[in-house]
């Protein structure tokens, strides 16, 4: 007896509305042939079911979608920064105009501008203005200075028609023109 050998296995127990198994398959690897390069190799063994390429085509499809309105969100997250540093330091100029007027409410503030924008004084006091308060200005040397009344002897009307001539005619640039 042959069969009598060989282990008999039970039958599995089948569940009403429960699915049949399916065989089971056995894997054997095959090798690449060898002057194939590793990413290729790489390549073959990626193994795309219906769902994954379904979840990559969603991926894109969302990031085509999204994308725009991403870029404009951007867009605006910008202006708005440049929006908020510009009430900053308008507020900053408003504060400093606010302190500007606080002074002017002060007595004294006011007389100190009048008194110096507008050279007013008090009744009784008595203003003096300074010229020339820099410095002592240079002194003339006395010599060169004639009291007669001289003429000069150059024709001023020829000496400026030499000039309109010679910087009309001359091809010398304007530094390496002589001055008259």
């Amino acid at each position: 007896m042959r069969g009598a050998a060989r282990s008999i296995r039970p039958a599995p127990l089948v569940y009403p509305g429960a699915m049949p198994r399916r065989p089971r398959t056995n894997r054997v690897a095959v090798d690449a042939p060898a002057d194939e390069a590793a990413s290729l190799r790489w390549f073959r063994s990626i193994r795309l079911s219906g769902f994954t390429v379904m979840v990559l085509g969603l991926l894109v499809l969302a990031i085509v979608v999204l994308a725009p309105s991403l870029r404009t969100l951007v867009e605006q997250q910008q202006q708005l920064a440049a929006l908020r540093e510009q009430i900053s330091q308008q507020q900053e100029h408003v504060d400093e105009l606010g302190e500007q007027e606080a002074r002017w409410d002060d007595p004294a503030y006011i007389e100190a501008q009048a008194r110096e924008r507008l050279d007013y004084v008090m009744p009784g006091e008595y203003s003096y203005n300074v010229n020339d308060d820099l410095g002592i200005a240079e002194e003339v040397d006395p010599e060169a200075v004639s009291d007669e009344i001289s003429t000069t002897e150059v024709d001023w009307l020829q000496a400026m028609l030499g000039t309109v001539l010679v910087s009309g005619l001359t091809d010398q640039p304007r530094e390496e023109t002589p001055a008259p």
